[in-house]
């Protein structure tokens, strides 16, 4: 592979949307990133309720118990806060980089023997081989990690195109 090879996408804003937000990616409350804090949370709150009603019948010593369990759903719900700004702030970056996508000319990928550049209507991404980490397919995209990282959908691209894009990266990036 000593010549250099030009792959052009054609980026639908839609073949993104897909894959970024599948699977609840994109819900603030139940991501893969908070579903759990946010059913610890609930579960501890619905323990607070209970304590809190019943909480007449507990002498004065009992009383820690409701301390106790506030102070859990108090920290329950700073950890999912937390949880939902990190959610909140990638979902905004995606999205950002979906609206530059939607407005660009020009996607291509390039790629030779010893470098990969990814073209951004005309700001130029490029990356030696070895600074990659990673790379994984399946039929619906590409993704590669390292010094830069990339998400190739197979619907923005011709199918010769995916399988020889999807061939160099095998050949190249060394897991």
């Amino acid at each position: 592979m000593n010549e250099e090879k030009v792959i052009v996408l054609r980026p639908g804003r839609k073949d993104f949307e897909e894959i970024y937000f599948s699977g609840n990616q994109g819900s603030l409350f139940f991501s893969s990133a908070t579903r759990g804090k946010t059913i610890t949370t609930i579960v501890v709150g619905l323990i607070l309720l209970l304590v809190f009603l019943f909480g007449n019948d507990f002498t004065k010593e009992k009383a820690g118990i409701l301390y106790f369990v506030s102070f859990l759903f108090l920290l329950c719900a700073v950890f999912l806060s937390v949880s939902i700004n990190k959610v909140s702030r990638w979902k905004k970056h995606v999205k950002s980089y979906l609206n530059k996508l939607e407005n660009c000319n020009i996607y291509e990928i390039r790629f030779d023997q010893n470098f990969f550049t990814v073209n951004i209507d005309g700001e130029k991404e490029t990356s030696e081989w070895k600074d990659f980490e990673y790379f994984d397919s399946n039929n619906e995209f590409i993704t590669v990690e390292g010094k830069y990282s990339y998400m190739f959908p197979r619907k923005s691209m011709s199918e010769k195109d995916y399988s020889i894009l999807k061939q160099v990266l095998k050949q190249n990036i060394k897991e």
